[in-house]
C-alpha cells in the first residue's frame, strides 16, 4: 500500500461501548467502504461455492469440512447451518484470547454457511460408485480448491477482520507464542480428528487440499491486496483532488 493511501484513513465513527467490541473500520471514504463491502460479501460468497463444490467431487474435503459432515450424520442439521453454529462456537473461543471480531467476521460466520449450502442445493451428486465419475470429481474438486483460494484472497483484503477460524489462530499466536504454523497444525489437525470420531469422511481430497490450498492462496492473496492498495490510492487522490 503506498504511504498518501494509507494516511488518508480515517476510522469510521461509532458509539463507543462498540468499540470495545468491534475492531474499527478505516477507509479513505465512504465510496471505499461500500466496494470493500461488495468484495466482502463476494469473496464469501465464493468461498461457499468452493466449500460446495468439493463436498460434492466427494474424494475428501478439509479438516473443517470434515467435522462439519461429522456432525452433520450424527445430528441431521443442515451442512449450512452447521458451520454458522460452528464459527459461533469458536468465536467463543475468542473470549479467553481477549481477540476482537471485526465486521467481517460476523458476515463470514453468517454468509459462508447459507452459500454453501446453496452451492449443494444447486449442484447434483456424483454416482461415487462408477469409476469412470472420477474423471469428473477430481477436476470438480480442484475447481473448488481454486474457488475457495480465490474466496480467500478476496475477503481477507477487504480489510473487514478475519474469519472466525483464522482469528482464533491468530489469537491463540498472540497468546501462546507459539509459531503460526504450530498453531495452524494443532487446529486442524484437532479439528479433523474430531471430525473422523464423528464420521466425517477422510479422502484423497484432503491431502490435496492440505499441500494444495497453501500455494495457491499465496499466489492470490497478494494479487488482490495490490489490486486493493492501488484501489485504495486512487480513491485517496480522488478525495484529495475534491478537498484541494
Amino acid at each position: 500500500m503506498t504511504q498518501p493511501a494509507a494516511s488518508a484513513r480515517r476510522r469510521l465513527a461509532m458509539p463507543a461501548w462498540l468499540t470495545r467490541l468491534v475492531l474499527p473500520v478505516e477507509a479513505v471514504s465512504r465510496r471505499d467502504v461500500g466496494r470493500r463491502l461488495v468484495q466482502l460479501v463476494v469473496g464469501l460468497w465464493l468461498y461457499g461455492v468452493g466449500i460446495g463444490l468439493m463436498v460434492r467431487a466427494e474424494i475428501g474435503v478439509s479438516p473443517w469440512d470434515v467435522l462439519t459432515l461429522g456432525i452433520q450424520q450424527q445430528t441431521g442439521l443442515g451442512f449450512g447451518l452447521i458451520i454458522i453454529l460452528t464459527s459461533a462456537a469458536v468465536l467463543l473461543l475468542w473470549i479467553p484470547l481477549r481477540q476482537r471480531v471485526g465486521v467481517g467476521t460476523l458476515v463470514n460466520g453468517l454468509l459462508v454457511g447459507p452459500f454453501a449450502e446453496l452451492t449443494l442445493a444447486i449442484v447434483p451428486r456424483v454416482p461415487t460408485a462408477d469409476p469412470a465419475t472420477w474423471w469428473f470429481r477430481v477436476p470438480l474438486f480442484l475447481l473448488g480448491l481454486v474457488v475457495l483460494a480465490i474466496a480467500t484472497g478476496m475477503y481477507i483484503t477487504a480489510r473487514f477482520g478475519p474469519g472466525p477460524r483464522d482469528g482464533l489462530m491468530t489469537g491463540i499466536v498472540r497468546v501462546t507464542r507459539w509459531p503460526i504454523w504450530l498453531a495452524r497444525t494443532l487446529i486442524e489437525g484437532s479439528v479433523l480428528v474430531v471430525g473422523l470420531l464423528l464420521g466425517g469422511p477422510l479422502g484423497v481430497g484432503a491431502l490435496i487440499f492440505a499441500f494444495g490450498v497453501g500455494p495457491v492462496v499465496g499466489r492470490t492473496l497478494p494479487w488482490f491486496d495490490r489490486r486493493r492498495s492501488a484501489a485504495e490510492a486512487r480513491e485517496a487522490a480522488r478525495v484529495a483532488a475534491l478537498q484541494g
